[in-house]
């Protein structure tokens, strides 16, 4: 009788981070997604030199805007499962080089077209920016300090948009657009350095003695989120929530103050700074007053609904104090995000949350694309026909954003809120 091989031990979990390493850890992480902000942004400050030099019209402005958020949704599904099965570490170093080399190809951009492309790679590059902030808090911090850290990752992440602001706009005027992504490049190998240097999580490996999983397997799972009935919901309000506050932020602010209002150009970006400023606070105050799980929901639809009256006062108030006070109260309201990323936290098991997250983000930076492609188009359209084309923009991101509550509000709920 032959001995029977002995089933292989079960791998023991990796040992927790030290809670100081962890934040530590996750400040590096961020450092990337304020890049990846900063790149989402820069349409606002530059689309006047851009207009002006390369000819473009509101369409093609859109296009361009979009292409950044085209290329990051569109990878979110492969950062998720590059993040569940190689870790955060490997996922991030490997993607955010191409950033670089997008931000150095836009700035010897010989015209539109390679400025398009520039914008795909840095998309691309960008594309596990904030995600690999999400995983990392949910596999290294207790669960109900999930939505304080995100808020506090975002707000750091904010301060990407900073740069955007007055910096970006006296730099442009001071030599050129492209002296601006010159900068970001830098900017961007400065974080990579940083994230290559301070962050070393415990390897991800197979648990209990598991094979690991495979890619295709991988996809299956991420594919299946989608027929789970309250996936949808999450999908349609996350498409058009976070869509437009960089819609607003990271387009049509720039060219709707210096065209409506007489704004310079480093005028709008010291709205466009204060603003910034503003949006770094908002998720650190909805990450302190996350309501729970059994009012969220609640808190998340009617947010999204006071930030589509703001929208609307900006089509219909044809004033400048109007429109930057509505500007600023948009920025500090889409803080609510945060409670948006703890719902989907709670909406989906331990082992997905990777994929989880990437669905929802790959939902909002879709959303984000689509928004400033359609807005741009609108713009086209109004103006064609001797219209404001910021009263079209505005209320058409009013409706959308009403749209993406009744959505939300109307679809199924996870389980555990039935």
């Amino acid at each position: 009788m032959t001995r029977a091989t002995p089933a292989p031990a079960p791998s023991a979990p990796p040992a927790p981070l030290p809670p100081r390493v962890a934040l530590m850890m996750l400040v590096a992480l961020t450092s990337g997604f304020a890049l990846s902000s900063a790149f989402r942004t820069v349409a606002a400050i530059l689309a006047a030199p851009l207009q002006a030099e390369l000819h473009l019209s509101p369409q093609a402005l859109g296009v361009f805007a979009g292409t950044f958020h085209f290329a990051f949704g569109a990878m979110q599904l492969f950062m998720g499962i590059g993040i569940d099965l190689y870790g955060v570490r490997r996922t991030v170093l490997t993607a955010f080089p191409l950033c670089i080399a997008g931000a150095l190809l836009s700035a010897a951009a010989p015209g539109y077209g390679t400025l398009v492309l520039g914008q795909a790679l840095i998309g691309v590059g960008c594309a596990p920016a904030f995600l690999v902030c999400t995983v990392f808090i949910a596999r290294h911090f207790a669960p109900q300090r999930f939505a304080s850290l995100s808020g506090l990752s975002m707000a750091l992440g904010t301060l990407g948009m900073l740069f955007t602001g007055t910096p970006l706009a006296w730099l442009v005027q001071q030599w050129s657009w492209r002296t601006g992504f010159v900068v970001l490049a830098l900017m961007a190998l400065a974080a990579w350095l940083w994230i290559w240097r301070g962050v070393h999580e415990p390897a991800p490996g197979p648990a209990h003695g598991m094979p690991r999983e495979s890619v295709r397997e991988a996809v299956a799972r991420f594919a299946a989120l989608f027929a789970l009935p309250h996936t949808w919901g999450i999908v349609a309000l996350g498409a058009v929530s976070y869509a437009a506050l960089i819609s607003l932020r990271g387009l049509w602010l720039g060219p709707m103050l210096i065209e409506r209002h007489g704004f310079s150009l480093v005028d709008s970006g010291n709205v466009a700074l204060a603003l910034s400023v503003v949006a770094l606070c908002g998720p650190m105050v909805f990450g302190r007053i996350n309501p729970g799980a059994a009012t969220r929901r609640g808190w998340i639809v009617v947010c999204t609904l006071l930030m589509a009256l703001l929208f609307v006062a900006m089509a219909l108030v044809h004033s400048a104090w109007v429109d930057v006070a509505c500007m600023l109260a948009t920025g500090l309201l889409s803080g609510y995000i945060v409670l948006q990323y703890a719902d989907v936290r709670a909406a989906y098991p331990a082992q997905l949350t990777g994929r989880a997250m990437a669905v929802f983000t790959m939902a909002m930076f879709l959303g984000v694309a689509a928004m400033q492609w359609f807005t741009g188009l609108v713009a086209s359209l109004a103006k064609g026909r001797g219209m404001d084309p910021f009263v079209a923009v505005m209320g058409c991101i009013a409706a959308l954003l009403a749209l993406g509550a009744l959505a939300f509000r109307l679809l199924p709920r996870p389980p555990q809120d039935v």
